[in-house]
């Protein structure tokens, strides 16, 4: 996708080295990721030092910028080898690395100085002196705590020239900037180490005396809604944040390309008009966020202080309102075949919709269908199986195929 030129950064999230690309593609400014080790996404894919130097090949190729997470909370026997990692992440091109320890941060400035720091949410950086503070000690970018109110991001704006980065979506800790023990009490894993077993999303009795006070039938959480920050962006560009940053490390490639886009095209339009927010067409993006794999979700702390709705409270969730079916592979402009790799069940007569960095929601039915064999297809249901279909108009590689009705 073609950026348009922009003063605030889109940051996205990369599990592994497809989603990587797949963001960039998409329209992302910029990466965030993890290694194998010091990141807080231990169960995500995660990246082998040849992978983080082809990532930065190829986000540097598109003009992206590429972020790696080293905010585990360490303790002393997590500091075997951080020198020599963070030396490898100097020779593969890093952009920046996002810590919470001090001490990582001091290695970083001793033996990498050409990496920039970045302080990690985890840090809970609520006021000016605070981010005034890291700036001085050598951090060219904070990331704000999700807890901060909106009147106090604009106090922190005027009071510091340090680059600020705000998440605007995605999962949202129901701890204080991730400050939980509870993975620690129940499963013996580290939240802050990397082991969150987000047990603040399984299902729970209440008792009350002895006795269940929950409806038998539905369970009780303790975790919050997502984040969606879209009606806000607008507000955080015009004040100035540096970096508009979406949770996912762990989320599906269609996720990662739906959510990116939308918010690519919001800021392009918000540099098409000048930030006029009535010149949007809201009811578009809000439809086409909801296509992605969201839970229930709200603003977060974005438009104020949260009441009791920005909590779950029972066990719901949401379906995405569109199925991700596949991802193209290659398009034959003479034929109009398009070889797609399959990603859920869809069958012949099918009404469908592509969508890509470069290509608008468009929709079609399926009428004809086959397989790499030329056979005659009525049904694709076999998970990553080569589909060959008859597409009208024009598909690249990586655009994406879900269901249209």
């Amino acid at each position: 996708m073609r950026k348009q030129k922009s003063p605030v950064e889109l940051l996205a999230p990369a599990g592994d080295l497809e989603k990587l690309k797949i963001a960039v593609l998409y329209g992302a400014d910029a990466v965030y990721m993890g290694g194998k080790k010091f990141s807080l996404r231990a169960r995500a894919s995660n990246f082998t030092l040849k992978d983080i130097k082809e990532g930065c090949r190829f986000a540097h190729r598109h003009g992206a910028k590429v972020y790696v997470t080293m905010n585990i909370i360490p303790h002393e026997e997590d500091f075997t080898g951080v020198k020599q990692y963070l030396k490898s992440l100097e020779r593969a091109k890093v952009d920046g690395i996002i810590v919470s320890s001090m001490s990582v941060a001091e290695l970083s400035k001793e033996v990498t100085p050409s990496l920039d720091l970045h302080i990690s949410t985890q840090l809970s950086s609520t006021n000016s002196s605070a981010v005034n503070e890291y700036q001085r000690m050598g951090f060219s970018r904070v990331v704000l705590a999700r807890e901060v109110l909106p009147e106090d991001m604009e106090k922190i704006v005027r009071n510091t020239d340090c680059e600020l980065e705000v998440f605007i979506h995605g999962g949202m800790c129901v701890s204080y900037s991730g400050r939980c023990m509870l993975s620690n009490h129940l499963t013996n894993r580290d939240a802050n180490r990397g082991g969150c077993a987000h047990s603040c999303r399984w299902n729970y009795d209440l008792y009350r005396n002895g006795e269940i006070i929950n409806d038998k039938l539905q369970f009780f959480t303790i975790g919050s809604k997502d984040l969606v920050g879209l009606k806000h962006i607008f507000r955080l560009i015009s004040l100035g944040i540096k970096s508009l940053k979406i949770e996912g490390r762990m989320k599906s490639l269609y996720y990662i390309a739906t959510v990116v886009r939308c918010y690519r095209l919001l800021i392009d339009d918000y540099n098409k008009t000048g930030g006029d927010e009535s010149l949007i067409d809201w009811d578009f993006y809000l439809q086409e966020i909801a296509k992605a794999e969201n839970r229930l979700s709200s603003t977060g702390f974005l438009a104020g202080k949260p009441t009791i709705d920005e909590q779950l409270y029972h066990s719901e969730s949401e379906m995405p309102t569109k199925d991700f079916l596949g991802i193209v592979l290659k398009y034959d402009g003479r034929s109009k075949i398009a070889t797609i790799e399959q990603r859920n069940y869809f069958s012949l007569g099918d009404v469908v919709e592509f969508f890509g960095p470069q290509l608008a929601n468009t929709k079609m039915q399926i009428s004809m269908m086959m397989n790499e064999n030329k056979e005659p297809l009525e049904i694709a249901r076999h998970p990553l199986q080569i589909v060959k279909i008859k597409v009208p108009f024009k598909l690249s590689p990586f655009d994406m195929m879900r269901k249209g009705d």
